[in-house]
């Protein structure tokens, strides 16, 4: 194949990726911006409980037991400790000592540490163990909410989700709320100005993501009856957990342990709700280097879960439609990867051939080639700029218009760090590392929760 033919067919195949994605933003960001406030209903009619998985969190849960039992006191506080070595275990302790409703589980070497799916498989067998003893169990009516060490759920979480729509129908075994970052707009202390400024922004894109692109994918998802949920302001049914559960419980070994658990659940033949009437606040990463390795832990889990593929088209309770949306969102980090290859090609052969010939690439650039170039970067950029006028008008009233699409460009810039998570992702897989370590918290020190 000739330079020109290469230039030509990458050319093309960049930009044919390119307007699919940005058909695909336009789709889903319509829904997004219509959405209404949904009912509310009665939380009574249901028994709460929420589980927190923790690795040495003693700087934090301390503050979120306290905040869970004020804020929601008909519900209970499962705390699981995966042998931490910092006191998270004595603080919870403490705690339970002097109030019944909240009950620490313990996990101990060498069963401890090996993942954030085990240690709520040790809370599920708890609290399914406590259940029992009752005697008085309907694992209908019992939700489970999973919520991080410093997760703040909304007051309102439990009304909204005891709505007719989502726990108020009996069909729904999973609600997935929204997510925001309760450090937005907070500037970290004792660093550079240069490092608080760029962690104030690498927050404020994080927020953005969940609240906007994130939140709008899963509201798109609920024509396609495959809504997702995620690691924190996660509520499940009890029944649909049983449903599920293998001889551990009914998280499985995946780094997504919770896009996975959705998988089973949607195959079992239960529908997940999402919704933006209430959320759940967690801390947004300042530093960089937490955030891609955050984000390498995602995308290999997106790897991993590519072998429920087969489950997924063969699940007679999912759509096509659906089951092609799945597809779709494991495909990604494997699209990042051609994405890597595929866009660059174009621009290095372009600069070859000016090396070569510069009168001739000027003349062909200046002859019209470059509207080309203008359409390319266009496409290229659009669908993830619209996302900061979104976030101004559905989130931040308050933001300047001007400061929105700064917003806009800055997750365009935020969004190519997927390329390099996806790479490493794949390389972690390729290797046969699968070990789990959790996210360090910003003010824990290098090393810590492994």
């Amino acid at each position: 194949m000739s330079l020109d033919a290469l230039l030509g067919f990458t050319q093309a195949l960049a930009l044919t990726m390119s307007v699919a994605f940005l058909v695909y933003v336009g789709v889903i960001v319509v829904p997004y911006l219509r959405r209404r406030q949904a009912p509310s209903g009665d939380p009574a009619g249901f028994d709460w409980h929420f589980l927190l998985p923790c690795l040495d969190e003693a700087a934090v849960i301390g503050g979120t037991v306290r905040y869970l039992r004020a804020t929601f006191p008909a519900a209970r506080v499962w705390v699981v400790d995966d042998d931490s070595a910092d006191g998270t275990a004595e603080v919870v302790r403490a705690l339970a000592e002097a109030d019944p409703a909240v009950r620490l589980v313990r996990r101990r070497a060498p069963s401890a540490r090996t993942g954030k799916g085990d240690a709520l498989n040790a809370g599920y067998r708890a609290l399914r163990a406590w259940l029992a003893g009752r005697g008085d169990l309907d694992a209908g009516r019992v939700v489970v909410v999973v919520v991080d060490a410093d997760g703040r759920p909304a007051a309102n979480c439990l009304e909204v989700c005891a709505a007719p729509g989502l726990f108020g129908s009996p069909e729904v075994g999973a609600v997935q709320v929204d997510v925001r970052m309760v450090n937005t707009g907070v500037r970290q202390e004792g660093v550079p100005r240069w490092r608080r400024a760029f962690g104030a922004g690498l927050v404020r894109m994080q927020d953005l993501e969940f609240r906007t692109a994130i939140a709008a994918i899963q509201l798109s998802r609920g024509v396609t009856g495959t809504i997702s949920l995620g690691g924190n302001g996660q509520f499940t049914r009890l029944s649909a957990l049983d449903s599920v559960a293998g001889p551990a419980g009914p998280w499985r070994g995946s780094l997504l342990e919770d896009f996975e658990l959705g998988v089973h659940l949607l195959t079992a033949g239960w529908r997940t709700a999402f919704t933006t009437g209430t959320h759940v606040r967690q801390e947004g990463l300042y530093s960089l280097r937490r955030f891609l390795a955050q984000r390498t832990r995602w995308g290999q889990g997106t790897m991993q879960c590519a072998r429920y593929l087969r489950r997924v088209w063969d699940s007679p309770h999912l759509s096509t439609l659906g089951a092609a949306e799945l597809t779709y969102y494991l495909a990604q980090p494997w699209m990042q990867l051609l994405g890597t290859l595929v866009y660059p090609i174009p621009l290095l052969l372009l600069a070859h051939q000016a090396v070569l010939a510069p009168g001739a690439v000027w003349a062909w650039f200046t002859g019209g080639a470059w509207l080309l170039f203008a359409v390319y970067g266009v496409f290229g950029l659009v669908p993830f700029v619209l996302w900061g006028p979104v976030y101004r008008a559905r989130c931040e009233p308050g933001t300047g218009f001007w400061r929105s699409l700064g917003y806009g460009f800055g997750y365009g810039l935020y969004i190519y760090t997927f390329y390099l998570t996806s790479w490493r992702a794949a390389a972690r897989l390729a290797s046969g590392r699968d070990g789990w370590t959790k996210t360090r918290r910003n003010t824990e020190p290098p090393g810590a929760g492994r």
